[in-house]
């Protein structure tokens, strides 16, 4: 009975073990690195202005990236805009050039709740953050070694205002 109490004890011990270097390679995912490259995220992007009524434009723009990232010559920006009560008003895709520069204008609906509402701006069918274990941005990046960057969708503050 003892070998067999110290076997299990021992098939527990390797089963947390296991259990731990799964959950943090799981947990790692975005920030974890895998040589290659510096991440090359989407650049930063602005509102102008940032505080608009229902039926003003609000322009959304970002200047070329610093890095490479290879969006391609068809390359769309997904601009979306969440209202104060959670309610998607905005939800569209613009041209963005291969490197991630665009302007993209919008009109604040009329049914847009007063408050701060939320303005996101992220490449459109592309997974940016690289979470995929691939790089999909390069045609044939089988072979390319990459940096997983951070997956967290960038939001901007716009007041609307009566």
């Amino acid at each position: 009975m003892a070998f067999h109490l110290k076997d299990r004890e021992g098939r527990s011990a390797i089963c947390a073990t296991i259990g731990a270097l799964v959950l943090v390679a799981a947990t790692s995912g975005c920030s974890s690195t895998t040589g290659g490259a510096p991440p090359c995220l989407p650049p930063a992007y602005s509102l102008t202005p940032t505080e608009a009524k229902p039926g003003q434009s609000v322009t959304v723009a970002a200047p070329d990236a610093d890095c490479n990232p290879r969006y391609g010559k068809n390359a769309r920006i997904q601009v979306s805009v969440t209202d104060a009560t959670g309610a998607e008003v905005v939800n569209t895709t613009s041209a963005m050039n291969d490197a991630g520069g665009f302007s993209y204008t919008f009109v604040v609906p009329a049914r847009t709740a007063v408050g701060d509402a939320a303005v996101t701006a992220v490449p459109y069918n592309i997974d940016w953050c690289d979470d995929t274990g691939r790089n999909n941005r390069v045609a044939g990046a089988r072979d390319v070694p990459f940096v997983r960057v951070s997956c967290v969708v960038p939001v901007k503050p716009l007041a609307i205002t009566r």
